[in-house]
Parts: structure tokens; C-alpha cells; sequence
């Protein structure tokens, strides 16, 4: 089944027109592993981008419903991966340390997976509570001592928490807020939610990042907009609320951890005035640089598939590492079957036995990685390649290579 196909395009955020300037093709949800005897089951729609012609917000041009992104059997597990974990305890840290420190803080994480981050305020004592759509996550969350709710964030659902908890200290977001199409929702919820002084902390893959490493498989149904600190700026002006911080993380290869207050309740760190500088330098947000990238991932395309052909001529056999969402966008757009990557090895159960949707590529465990070794690996985790590499030491060793393929095909 397809969704349906639109003609014209008006932003999300500000109704302004929306410039196409990427085209991956027909795609499935991301992280919607299915079964072998479920594989014509797929669900595919037009994989697109662009850019608002009036606020600079680059987002999706077609819309996937949440209810078929998030759900009882949602892939994703953040504790999944040690920096992961490491990150996210940091993040803590750094909230009971700084703005968790009144008589009776409260935050409320949009997102909270599987408890990552919340796991360690609810050590500390302090009140929290998780927004997690995705009950089997939500469920390993609440295992943890999580306080979570089952429902999407929207301005009903701040509503209700703020008539239960009171106002937030802090509400953040790590991997979320770029997912949630309706984010003036989301921005009304916070004006009811926040309190006087609170801030809105978010963390996203960052446009910089995806034009400059030419990382073309951060764009997937769950990525519904693509943030630059320009458009960010621009988005909370609307809402009445200040962008007051940005600070580049290394996180999924490079994200922006943005901060935003009410109007006027905190003086913007230099950091955002750099930053959004820094942007018009780059011409971030013009078409041609949207134009160019474009371009040039049709030849990244190209040139992977040559090499992979050109291995499977040669004997050499080649597997996957890694299974993250965007493996589904980089196999479905360059179309990489089981006849040139026979499978890819995870680490997370809930996707081993399954196939990567659309190519379908079988997913085994980790242990399948060495029985026997591979000529290849074709790293679909790249954002934890110094981590992965470290880790299988004995395959380099045993004379393997590493294949990347962004932001140009090499190997290693």
C-alpha cells in the first residue's frame, strides 16, 4: 500500500511554499521490521524533501501518520548503545546540576524511550515524567521506575500534565522533536507547560550535518523536519519563545542540542549568535547549495552500487552492520538486495530474525559477523563507526574492510 500522493506543498510551520530538492523514491517506514511472511506487507511512500521559502525549514514534503510510525512494536531502543547510554547520563547530570535545582523540580521528556535519560532522574529523586508513544518502550521506561504516560505530546496532553504536575522546569527532547509533524501543537503545549523561567531543551540531527557530510540516510519517515539554528529561531519566534542556546553535540554524527525560553526571560548565549552567522556564511539555507546536494547523492548512489557490483563479480562477499533506520533509506533508495548484501548483522533482538524493510535484508545477530568473517562490511551505522571498528578489531585483523558511503563511497 502507498500513501497518497500530493501535489503542492505548504510548510508545517509557517504556510509558506515548500521547494522540493531531493527525491529518494518510494520508501517504507524506517524502523518497520517485519517478518519474513510479512514482507508484502509494507507500507511505501514518496521519500521527499525540501526547503520553505519563507522560514527556511526544511522538512518532508509527504507526511507518514504517527500511528504507523510509533506503536506497540516500535524498533528503537536509545540504551541500545554505549555513548547512547554514556550521553544520556551526562545529559542528566548536567539537568540536576543546573536546572533541577529548586524545591521541587519537575521535567518532562517528549520521547522518552525506553528511560535512557529519565532512568537516572528518577535515581536522583527528582519529578519526572515520560511522554513515550510506543507502549513496548514506554513499558521498559516505567521497568526502570520511569513515571511515563502512553500518548503522544500535544498541547491537550501538556494541558493535562500541567493540571496533574504543575509547570516544568524543563521539558526536553533527544531525537524527537524533528519526528512530530504537528509541531505547533507541540510549541502551543509548551507555552501552557513551561514555567516562567523553564526552558525547552531538544536535540536533533542537524542541516549543516546532512549537507556538509552528505548524509542522505538521515532523511526517513521519522525525520519530518531537518533543523538549522536559522529556521529553529524562526519556528519559536511564532510561538512567542527566544532561542537562547545551540551547541554542537557529536551525537548520530553531528546534532544541535538547541535551548529555547520565553521571550525575553534569558539573555541568547554568544553561541547562537556564531552559530546563525556561521549559516549565512554558508549559504545553508540558499537553493543552490539544496541543489548540489541533491546532485551529488546521485552520484553516491551510483558509486556504491558499482562497487558493490564489482565486489560480487570479483567472489568477495560483503554483509551489513548495522541496522538503524537508515539503513531502510540508503538500501531502498540505492536498491540493495540479498543479491549483493546477503544480510546485516544488530545487535538489537527485537529486529534480529526480521528483515530490513523494503529490501529486505535479513537481520541476524552480531555473532553472525564472524561465522565466517566477510571480505566487506558495508557500515549502515556510521555514526558509531569509531565504536564499532574498535570492537571488531579481529575482523580487520582477519584482513576484512570497512565500506562507507557517506560523504563519499570508500573503503577502509
Amino acid at each position: 500500500m502507498t500513501a497518497d500522493d500530493h501535489s503542492g506543498h505548504t510548510c508545517r510551520v509557517c504556510g509558506g511554499k515548500v521547494a522540493e530538492f531531493i527525491d529518494l523514491g518510494q520508501q517504507p517506514t524506517a524502523n518497520g521490521f517485519l517478518l519474513p511472511h510479512e514482507a508484502d506487507q509494507v507500507f511505501l511512500f514518496r521519500l521527499a524533501i525540501g526547503a520553505c521559502e519563507s522560514c527556511t525549514m526544511v522538512q518532508l514534503l509527504d507526511e507518514v501518520p504517527q500511528e504507523f510510525r510509533y506503536h506497540a512494536d516500535y524498533r528503537y531502543h536509545a540504551s541500545g548503545s554505549a555513548s547512547h547510554r554514556r550521553h544520556f547520563q551526562h545529559n542528566a547530570e548536567r539537568f540536576l546540576r543546573t536546572e533541577l535545582t529548586g524545591p521541587d523540580p519537575f521535567i518532562v521528556e517528549i520521547g522518552c524511550n525506553d528511560g535512557v535519560l529519565l532512568g537516572s532522574i528518577a535515581a536522583a529523586g527528582v519529578r519526572h515524567l515520560g511522554v513515550e508513544p510506543s507502549t513496548n518502550v514506554a513499558e521498559i521506561a516505567a521497568a526502570k521506575g520511569v513515571r511515563v504516560v502512553t500518548e503522544f505530546f500535544d498541547e491537550s496532553t501538556a494541558a493535562t500534565i500541567r493540571a496533574e504536575h504543575g509547570t516544568a522546569d524543563v521539558v526536553f527532547g533527544a531525537n524527537t522533536i524533528c519526528h512530530i509533524a504537528h509541531i505547533g501543537s507541540v510549541l502551543r503545549g509548551l507555552d501552557t507547560l513551561l514555567a516562567p523561567n523553564g526552558i525547552f531543551v531538544f536535540e536533533e540531527p542537524y542541516l549543516g550535518t546532512l549537507i556538509d557530510g552528505l548524509a542522505f540516510d538521515q532523511i526517513y519517515d521519522e525525520h519530518v523536519f531537518y533543523f538549522s539554528a536559522t529556521s529553529v529561531r524562526n519556528m519559536a519566534e511564532q510561538y512567542g519563545l527566544e532561542l537562547v542556546d545551540a551547541e554542537h553535540i557529536p551525537m548520530h554524527g553531528g546534532e544541535i542540542r538547541y535551548t529555547l525560553a520565553r521571550a525575553g526571560a534569558r539573555t541568547p548565549a554568544p553561541a547562537v549568535r556564531l552559530l546563525l552567522s556561521d549559516e549565512r556564511t554558508r549559504r545553508m539555507s540558499e537553493p543552490e547549495t539544496f541543489t548540489t546536494f541533491g546532485h551529488t547523492v546521485t552520484m553516491i548512489r551510483e558509486d556504491l552500487l558499482a562497487l558493490l557490483g564489482e565486489l560480487k563479480a570479483g567472489g568477495k562477499r560483503v554483509v551489513g552492520y548495522g541496522a538503524p533506520a537508515k539503513c531502510t533509506t540508503v538500501t531502498n533508495y540505492c536498491g540493495i538486495g540479498p543479491d549483493l548484501v546477503p544480510f546485516v548483522c544488530d545487535s538489537t533482538p527485537a529486529k534480529q530474525g526480521h528483515l530490513v524493510p523494503g529490501s529486505r535484508l535479513p537481520v541476524r545477530p552480531p555473532t553472525a559477523f564472524a561465522d565466517p568473517y566477510p571480505d566487506y562490511a558495508l557500515l549502515f551505522s556510521w555514526n558509531h563507526a569509531e565504536e564499532i571498528m574498535a570492537k571488531e578489531n579481529d575482523f580487520r585483523t582477519a584482513g576484512g574492510r570497512w565500506i562507507h558511503y557517506v560523504p563519499e563511497v570508500r573503503v577502509r
